[in-house]
């Protein structure tokens, strides 16, 4: 029951079948991502307090608005276009789908609404058990969206980004194998240095380099394979 409490990694397999290792982040990161959320948010409510309070009751009205978008749009809205709020950013977390993808609005709004229940009886007590009782650290809001929370440890390749060179494979390719080269393409910016090398191993066969070399290989044939030529 330990072993949710520290970050572990789940192995996720695209539907193109390229595998992926998600750091998956426990607890204790996701409590104080949440804190530091909090913090911002009382912190702008007392801000936006103080001229508001000489509207009288037009000021209430605008304030209780308020107190409302912060408390729920701050976290629904920022997930849902980033995958991460302020707090989250500041601990390097990201909210991924459980396939590694980005998530959209529908999850980042259940995963939020479910809160409410996460929080019962109460200081999130559902939402910590729910997370000690699974492998990835998921609170009931995660299990429900189907989404996970992950380190966001991953950085681009310094320079070689924005990829413009085309490599023909140096042989047909199945569409799967097709399939499999433009994911790497899209994802593996997200994806650390020997994260990117390590995927790019397996489809060594189909590069014909290792290591740094294989993957601008496959960035260059995911070039072809889309006709950036």
């Amino acid at each position: 029951m330990s072993a949710p409490m520290l970050d572990t990694y789940r192995e996720v397999i695209t539907p193109e079948g390229v595998p992926l290792h998600l750091p998956a982040a426990g607890p204790v990161p996701r409590a104080l991502a949440w804190a530091i959320d909090f913090v911002i948010r009382v912190g702008a409510l007392m801000l936006l307090s103080i001229p508001l309070t000489v509207l009288g009751e037009f000021g209430q009205g605008l304030y209780l608005g308020l107190m409302f978008l912060l408390m729920w749009a701050y976290t629904i809205v920022q997930e849902a276009l980033w995958g991460r709020t302020l707090g989250k950013r500041v601990l390097g977390l990201r909210v991924v789908a459980q396939d590694g993808a980005p998530i959209g609005w529908m999850a980042a709004i259940t995963r939020n609404l479910l809160r409410t229940v996460d929080m019962l009886p109460f200081a999130y007590a559902l939402g910590l058990l729910s997370s000690l009782f699974d492998r990835n650290g998921r609170r009931l809001g995660d299990l429900v969206a189907g989404t996970v929370v992950v380190h966001d440890s991953a950085r681009p390749l310094s320079g070689s980004v924005a990829i413009d060179t085309v490599l023909a494979p140096p042989q047909p390719l199945q569409p799967a194998e097709q399939a499999a080269i433009i994911a790497f393409a899209e994802r593996a910016p997200r994806l650390s240095g020997p994260r990117q090398q390590e995927l790019a191993a397996v489809a060594a066969p189909i590069s014909g380099g290792q290591g740094q070399v294989g993957v601008l290989r496959l960035y260059a044939m995911a070039n072809w394979l889309l006709g950036r030529r």
